[in-house]
């Protein structure tokens, strides 16, 4: 009978990495079909506030986008739970604080620019295009950028650098992921100007991390100075 919690304890600890793998998969493959149908549908130079909102197939694409948005960070959330209780007693009390927090913050920012632009597509079509509304269009239109280009994505750079420096020290992932990591953070970091795309580099790493741990499966975590 004593054996049963040790039991409970391995088969949870091999459980833990496929969790881990399976909603960072979920994660990244519902954001890069989010920014794709949002960057895709969106032109980059809008000379009336609203008028591009006009398309139908246009609206129909963001409305499927904003959809989305609350399953990948809810896949997200699961995400960072289970990385962290991969970690275990590994974990690092400073690392893991900015861990946890560049993630909600990542995840909360997503959700108000969503809710954002939801209010830009409901104002678009409440109101002729060119009408009074313009400049409200305008302005969600903007907030909406900001949020995601300025600081969502810097917040994921943030939590990607932390991640990198969690899985390096506990050596849970393979090691070129650390140096990609490492390049796709520089890049969300200082970057987010340079091209609409650039903000799919995160997800694509959380992608072919989330890949590496399930192929890695049954692998553990080494202990410090073991």
């Amino acid at each position: 009978m004593a054996s049963l919690p040790e039991v409970d304890t391995i088969e949870a600890s091999l459980r833990t990495p496929r969790a881990a793998a399976v909603s960072g998969i979920a994660f990244s493959v519902l954001l890069i079909a989010v920014f794709s149908l949002i960057t895709l549908s969106t032109p980059r130079h809008l000379a009336t506030a609203g008028t591009w909102l006009a398309s139908r197939d246009d609206r129909v694409a963001l409305t499927w986008a904003l959809a989305l948005v609350p399953f990948a960070g809810i896949a997200f959330l699961w995400f960072i739970g289970v990385v962290r209780d991969r970690v275990g007693q590994l974990e690092d009390r400073f690392f893991a604080t900015v861990f946890l927090g560049s993630g909600l913050l990542f995840v909360g920012m997503l959700f108000v620019a969503a809710a954002v632009a939801g209010g830009i597509i409901a104002g678009a079509t409440a109101r002729p295009p060119g009408s009074s509304g313009a400049s409200t269009l305008a302005l969600g239109r903007d907030v909406t950028s900001i949020l995601v280009n300025t600081y969502a994505i810097r917040m994921a750079a943030v939590f990607t650098l932390t991640t990198v420096t969690i899985a390096r020290r506990t050596k849970i992932v393979s090691r070129w992921l650390t140096v990609a990591g490492i390049g796709a953070a520089v890049v969300l970091l200082v970057g987010s100007g340079i091209s609409v795309w650039v903000e799919l580099l995160f997800p694509a790493w959380i992608l072919a991390l989330s890949v590496d741990v399930l192929i890695a499966g049954r692998r553990e975590p080494i202990t410090p100075g073991g």
